[in-house]
């Protein structure tokens, strides 16, 4: 059977995979989430960019999407998948422990926006009805960009985890509720108390049995050890799940997210995770080509100061009353803020609330395309308010750090540890101090290592040590000890070489690269060295040495061994008068 090219499947799947084969690396290059380049090529290849000119030039249609609404089920399958991703990264304990913030910052986040919003609107002389739809649709946040953004371990992401599955959860009242007041209604509210409550012995249901069905499930697919069959199983469960929550009437995101902490429970989560992912991903990018689609470029052209003061007045909103919410829970202000950017925009679930409107009559279809627009520009900016918000969280931290920072110096009298560099090894060394109750201070050039130190109550600033400048701010005259864990050789020998000149009796611990590196920093003036390769690598063999069966008393003294003659050859290159200590050796040899 001969394959018919002509039809528009082809030519979508080309446009499709072909922008995620260029968006992806080019806009990772140039370090821009590719949430906005998805977006332009939805807006090139649609209706109303290059697809407008498909009928003077047939060979466009190679490059343009002709059937929008053909690919709209891809792009509510990659909303399910990323739902179903968030549940992989939940647990029955989490929900339980966020159930403050998503009842009381959700609820309080969702009402507040949508009358502030539908106040606005009505006395702009939008129908009261309207005005309630309208300001519901626009308080709603975008659950596909938020998370993959913020995350859900950070203190910002846990804050719109919580807000957005409160939207999700409401998702279907807003529906039915704009139904039963709209002037066509033939729905009233006691057949949306019977869908929640259907939906809710529903989720139970699914919850209770899940727990003893999928792991046998899994199991049987792992034994087959076939890939494929373990994806298909995984599918399988999504999907199940979202027709299930569908048929009672409720979101299919609220089944995946439902089907995914199911599956966080068992010991396969992290297998499901990895099979799924690139479906995630590129079902993900196909909804954000829809997006981009829907975005009229004459409507903007001719509606432009409208649409400009819609987006600003909305964002603007939204991010007052959730940040102003947040600080009345006692969030800290930089969190507050940045959550507050975060959730500004409108949301893809605001284009279902939109359309749900119109149908009830509330809304007419010229003022729900106009929203629409509004909608999808909203998505758009979302990367750009991220980053504004994170700018200004750490401003708003820096600026009141500095004044704790001011009392503390004040109050600090006991001499402290000052540690350059708080990566991966500065943390550590931080943790052990704090264990043995040793005061340290440590100093960062990542503002972004600074800014998540600091919303754990850290003891860092920001400031580049390679600057002289920056060291002459640091009290070193009374510190204790000053330990270099920066991973940049040059950089280490400079500072030892200048500290060691500045302060002759400071105790200089530095991290060292390599056994060469370690002389240099002896040479130049480091009272302690430590090569990480070094200590690493005997490690190893030991550990390789052990499980090839040689005895342990052997290798331990091999090691020893080792060691020694490595300290003998930094003692000689360094040209020390005493024997370095490595690893395990707390005493100076001749």
């Amino acid at each position: 059977m001969a394959l018919d090219y002509q039809t528009t499947g082809f030519s979508d799947a080309l446009v499709i995979l072909g922008a995620a084969g260029l968006v992806i690396p080019a806009f990772a290059r140039f370090r821009i989430t590719p949430v906005i380049g998805f977006i332009l090529v939805g807006v090139l290849v649609g209706p109303f960019g290059l697809g407008a000119a498909v009928p003077e030039h047939r060979w466009l249609e190679w490059v343009t999407i002709s059937n929008p609404k053909g690919i709209a089920q891809f792009a509510e399958l990659g909303i399910i998948l990323l739902l179903f991703s968030i549940g992989l990264e939940l647990s029955y304990a989490r929900i339980w422990a966020m159930r403050k913030p998503l009842f009381g910052f959700g609820a309080a986040e969702l009402i507040g926006s949508a009358a502030i919003i539908a106040l606005a609107l009505w006395i702009f002389g939008e129908t009261p009805g309207g005005s309630l739809g309208l300001g519901l649709a626009l308080a709603l946040s975008s659950t596909a960009l938020v998370l993959p953004i913020a995350g859900t371990t950070s203190a910002v992401g846990r804050l719109a985890l919580a807000m957005l599955l409160f939207e999700d959860l409401a998702l279907v009242p807003i529906i039915f509720l704009l139904g039963a007041i709209g002037p066509s209604a033939d729905s009233g509210l006691g057949e949306l108390a019977s869908v929640i409550g259907l939906g809710a012995a529903t989720v139970f249901s699914m919850l209770f049995f899940g727990r003893w069905l999928i792991p046998p499930l899994f199991a049987q697919a792992a034994r087959t050890k076939s890939p494929e069959l373990f994806l298909s199983t995984s599918l399988l469960i999504v999907i199940l799940a979202s027709l299930a929550t569908t048929l009672v009437g409720l979101s299919p995101i609220v089944g995946a997210l439902v089907a995914g902490l199911l599956i966080a429970e068992t010991k396969y989560r992290g297998e499901v995770e990895l099979a799924t992912a690139p479906f995630k991903g590129l079902a993900l990018g196909v909804f954000l080509i829809t997006v981009g689609m829907s975005i009229n470029l004459d409507m903007i052209v001719a509606d432009a100061s409208s649409i400009a003061t819609a987006v600003v007045g909305v964002v603007m909103v939204k991010a007052l009353v959730t940040a102003g919410l947040l600080r009345l829970g006692r969030v800290p202000r930089g969190t507050a803020a940045e959550t507050g950017l975060l959730m500004a925009s409108p949301s893809e679930t605001t284009l279902i609330v939109l359309a749900a409107a119109a149908q009830a009559k509330l809304i007419g279809m010229d003022v729900a395309a106009f929203w629409q627009v509004v909608t999808a520009i909203g998505l758009t900016i979302t990367p750009t308010l991220a980053r504004i918000g994170h700018s200004v969280a750490r401003r708003i931290e820096w600026r009141h750090d500095a004044m704790l920072e001011g009392e503390a110096d004040q109050l600090q009298t006991e001499p402290q540890t000052i540690l350059i560099g708080f990566g991966r090894v500065g943390r550590l060394v931080a943790e052990m101090l704090e264990a043995h109750n040793r005061p340290y201070v440590a100093i960062e050039a990542d503002v972004d290592l600074v800014t998540v130190a600091r919303r754990e109550g850290k003891p860092v600033k920001f400031g580049d040590a390679a600057r002289p400048a920056t060291l002459a701010r640091l009290d070193l005259e009374g510190a204790s000890a000053v330990v270099l864990t920066m991973d940049d050789p040059v950089q280490a020998v400079r500072i030892t070489a200048s500290l060691r000149k500045s302060f002759p009796d400071l105790t200089i611990v530095a991290r060292a690269r390599d056994t060469d590196h370690a002389a240099e920093l002896y040479r130049a003036g480091a009272s302690d060295a430590v090569p990480e390769t070094l200590e690493s690598s005997l490690q190893l063999s030991e550990a390789v040495l052990i499980d090839l069966g040689v005895a342990m008393g052997p290798v331990i003294a091999s090691i020893h061994e080792k060691r020694d003659e490595l300290r003998a050859e930094i003692r000689e290159a360094g040209q020390l008068d005493v024997m370095p200590r490595l690893g395990g050796l707390r005493t100076r040899q001749q």
